[in-house]
């Protein structure tokens, strides 16, 4: 029934893959553009990201309040204006602001999203927030290609910028024709109970397994934040690589992200539940990085780079899966929260990991990485027992497939 609506949905996520690169794949041009340099340029992006900082919460509770639809439409139109205006921006201080609006927009997408994806999918939460990586990584992979055809044209840079713009456009006007479920609609039994209360044997707490899946929102956020900005520099200082060698970890560690939410959608479905998910993937990572500090060999460290690609995808979108289940009267609400802790850890990391390359040792970055990975591990490991405690069927049921 609600199967365009879902469509319009990834569509958005498709070229957020996109959005999420395209300053840094178009530097060159944008500095020129507006006099400025890569320093300037980090700036816009790191706007973006304060954008969605401080709006998620507020974005998460209009949603529940009015409901999905108009937070997925404000969204996608949002990032069709700065698409659109980044490459006919006048000046800087025009693109900080078509900046700061995307990244309202993008808050928008989530708090309406993912909820609404909850609703759309009830039988599968777990995978369908999944997938939502999935495009984003299909996205992320399809714009440097479209970049470079446009190159070999000889034709404007914009026009990387204006296509996604014009289908981000062509979806928010397809948004307003689909329906999406009444997010006040309360599933009941037979005996006239709603559905979502009767799977709990007492009410979750938001002060504990909330505040712990927050957390993990921070870390898994973090632990690809790290990963993806500080892998080549590894590569280069610690092992020796060229520069040409030490970017295919990237390649690698993408290549692991891909095939894990291609992996997640099919499990997640069949086997497995996000809170059992969110307890094995910290372990794969934290001995991933052990051996990128121990074990350095090209060779091995390439094939590190792949597992934790693979251990790091989906883990945020699984959180918000979770969270969403447990807290399900205010959906959008705990999206927003987590989502914030996702968004603090994506303004942060590079500030701290950035201060920690001063000291010359690289190293230091990933054992802090470690850390990371171990504290989002202790937070798992409280919420699979809460979780286990609170579902209507023990532990036996939480490796089963029943939310995700």
């Amino acid at each position: 029934m609600y199967m365009k609506t879902g469509a319009g949905m990834y569509l958005n996520y498709f070229l957020l893959g996109m959005v999420n690169i395209i300053l840094i794949s178009n530097m060159t041009s944008l500095t020129t553009q507006w006099g400025t340099d890569s320093a300037g340029i980090s700036y816009i992006i790191a706007a973006i990201g304060i954008g969605k900082l401080f709006t998620y919460v507020l974005l998460g509770r209009l949603s529940d309040k009015f409901g999905r639809k108009p937070l997925v439409i404000f969204g996608a139109l949002g990032l069709a204006i700065f698409l659109a205006g980044i490459p006919l921006s006048p000046n800087y201080q025009v693109a900080f602001a078509l900046a700061l609006l995307a990244g309202v927009a993008n808050s928008a997408l989530d708090a309406g999203t993912y909820p609404g994806l909850v609703e759309i999918f009830p039988k599968s939460t777990g995978s369908a927030s999944v997938m939502v990586k999935a495009f984003m990584a299909a996205g992320t992979g399809l714009l440097p290609l479209l970049i470079v055809f446009i190159a070999n044209q000889n034709m404007f840079y914009g026009y990387a910028f204006f296509l996604p713009a014009a289908l981000y456009f062509l979806n928010f006007l397809f948004l307003f024709t689909v329906t999406f479920p009444n997010h006040r609609t309360v599933q009941t039994s037979e005996e006239g109970q709603d559905v979502e209360s009767t799977k709990f044997l007492s009410e979750p707490n938001f002060k504990k397994e909330g505040l712990a899946l927050v957390v993990i929102g921070f870390t898994s956020t973090g632990l690809f934040t790290v990963a993806q900005i500080w892998l080549p520099s590894f590569g280069q200082q610690v092992l020796g690589m060229t520069e040409v060698n030490s970017i295919k970890l990237l390649s690698y560690y993408s290549v692991g992200m891909i095939l894990s939410v291609l992996s997640l959608a099919v499990l997640l479905k069949k086997f497995l539940r996000p809170a059992t998910v969110l307890v094995i993937y910290p372990i794969i990572t934290f001995i991933s990085i052990l051996i990128i500090l121990t074990v350095r060999i090209p060779e091995v460290v390439s094939v590190a780079s792949f597992f934790v690609g693979f251990s790091t995808a989906g883990i945020f979108q699984l959180a918000i899966a979770t969270i969403t289940e447990l807290f399900w009267r205010k959906k959008g609400t705990a999206t927003g929260i987590l989502a914030t802790a996702g968004g603090l850890a994506s303004v942060v990391m590079p500030l701290v990991t950035g201060l920690m390359s001063k000291t010359g040792n690289i190293s230091i970055i990933f054992i802090f990485d470690a850390i990371l990975s171990v504290i989002g591990l202790v937070c798992a490991l409280f919420v699979f027992y809460r979780y286990r405690k609170l579902i209507n069927g023990g532990i036996g049921k939480a490796f089963k497939r029943r939310a995700g």
